[in-house]
């Protein structure tokens, strides 16, 4: 189908004519009747469009405008355009400025200078194919290398954890366990930034949106980068409003926008400078602007620095370091949101602003706080929670055991999908926490089975994987599972998950 030439010529016989002359050329052809059916034909796959002068209506040009606006990156759909001989009207004219890559052929146009023209488009549509299938391999390889990068880094922040609890006043340990803290957390998100690249272009990023408070998320933020800051002794200003301002917003994503851009900033702004976050609301709008005391960036720069994997030269003359996307997710995310984000700078040795743009919900003010969950890992009895840890990995389970044994726990580590049934039979646990991945019976049909077996309705079942994408979380879902977290998991994200359930058992057993 996407070799195929369309004709679009609904009037004469311009289209019957041309037809005959590709089927004797041996090139595949379709004559489309109607506006409707090209536009039918257009979303099935195409070649090249063979169209003719008259057929360029305001219907017709809007079609073929809205096709060219809407195609993917790879894509440089090849119009071709039969004309009247000598011609200079106002449709070309309209045609060549607004239909990308298009060819003129004055008619009466030569039997063999039709055909060797569509050969060549087809040969450079072949092309760009080629770019596709290059683009959709790239975003399996980088889906991939997520995973694989996730599997060592879960047992290296568990083992992390585990240090902290067994020597917690060693100071020698205190800094190594630090150094090691800040470079899994740094690997962690250049990981979840390929996925995040992969998802999107593969359009599989969906926003999971709840109500959030700006001051959560930037106190989320200023975490998440107050290390970087103090490391370079910047001073980040934050000035907030008073007022509770709430977004109907996917946290993570919304968190995502504003790291991204203030990490930027510290990145590139010299030792003991400053930045300030301001934010206002303004007709139904969060206004948030970051401006910093940076090197700034060339003119040039502004056009770019939202483009996937740009690194680009600031005004100082220096090269970007990173992977170069950052700043493009986080204009994506807040277009997402239906937001905005905007650059600004006024030169060399005066620093940079970004301006990001979010809409709001306004609802009242002071919301009750969450209990305090009790012990998690005191079960039900008062006995210990018995938990199962299942990963073919066996040093990122005996490690995560290790780690929740320490925290008071009771548990028990197996290897594979096979032996987590076994085991979840023999004895039954309060908790399984088991990575999807494994060889053989994977982590789905081993939930499965282990749903199936008596008195299993009760136990939490926690997957645990390098995989975040929305079909997986569907399909633990399915399964039986009850939460999915993504590797590396911080033993807080397990103790919460445990405690919440232990909490509800609580009440279900006091009524």
């Amino acid at each position: 189908m996407e070799t195929r030439i369309l004709i679009y010529a609904p009037t004469g016989q311009d289209g019957p004519l041309a037809a005959r002359v590709l089927t004797l050329a041996k090139l595949d052809s379709h004559v489309c009747a109607t506006l409707a059916e090209l536009e039918q034909q257009l979303g099935q796959g195409v070649g090249a469009v063979l169209t003719v002068e008259e057929a360029l209506t305001p219907a017709g040009y809007k079609l073929l405008h809205d096709v060219v606006a809407r195609q993917p990156d790879w894509s440089d759909l090849p119009i071709l355009l039969l004309t009247h001989h000598g011609a200079d009207s106002a449709t070309v004219r309209r045609a060549v400025a607004g239909l990308g890559n298009l060819t003129l052929l004055e008619r009466p146009v030569r039997t063999l200078t039709l055909i060797t023209a569509l050969q060549a488009t087809l040969r450079a549509r072949q092309k760009q194919y080629q770019v596709r299938e290059a683009a959709r391999r790239k975003d399996e390889f980088l889906a991939s290398l997520g995973h694989e990068l996730r599997n060592p880094l879960a047992p290296i922040r568990t083992s992390v954890s585990l240090l902290t609890h067994l020597y917690p006043d060693a100071a020698p340990v205190a800094r190594i366990r630090d150094m090691v803290e800040r470079q899994v957390k740094l690997l962690t998100r250049l990981v979840d930034d390929l996925l995040d690249v992969a998802r999107i272009t593969r359009g599989k990023i969906k926003l999971q949106n709840q109500l959030v408070a700006l001051q959560a998320v930037m106190n989320h933020v200023n975490e998440l980068c107050a290390q970087a800051a103090s490391a370079k002794r910047i001073h980040v200003a934050w000035q907030l409003p008073v007022s509770e301002i709430l977004l109907n917003a996917d946290y993570a994503r919304i968190v995502q926008i504003f790291a991204n851009i203030l990490s930027n900033a510290i990145k590139f702004t010299p030792q003991g400078g400053h930045v300030v976050v301001r934010a206002h609301v303004a007709d139904k709008v969060l206004v948030v602007s970051l401006r910093d005391s940076g090197i700034g960036l060339e003119p040039e720069a502004l056009a770019r620095i939202f483009t996937m994997f740009e690194q680009s030269t600031t005004v100082a003359g220096q090269f970007t370091s990173g992977l170069g996307i950052g700043l493009s997710l986080a204009r994506q995310f807040a277009e997402m949101h239906g937001g905005s984000v905007a650059a600004s700078s006024d030169g060399a040795g005066k620093g940079s602003e970004f301006v990001i743009r979010l809409p709001i919900v306004h609802v009242s003010a002071g919301h009750d706080q969450e209990s305090a969950p009790l012990p998690a890992h005191a079960a039900l009895d008062g006995k210990r929670m018995q938990v199962l840890v299942v990963d073919d990995n066996q040093d990122a389970a005996d490690s995560l055991a290790a780690l929740l044994e320490v925290d008071g726990f009771d548990v028990r580590a197996v290897y594979s999908g096979a032996a987590a049934v076994a085991a979840a039979a023999e004895r039954i646990p309060d908790m399984i926490i088991m990575d999807l991945g494994m060889p053989g019976m994977d982590g789905y049909e081993a939930a499965r089975a282990i749903r199936q077996q008596p008195g299993a309705s009760k136990i939490l079942l926690i997957a645990l994987t390098g995989w975040g994408q929305s079909d997986a979380r569907r399909r633990t879902t399915e399964v039986g599972f009850d939460h999915h977290l993504v590797k590396p998991v911080e033993l807080a994200q397990i103790i919460r998950l445990a405690g919440a359930r232990h909490n509800r058992e609580q009440v279900q057993a006091a009524r």
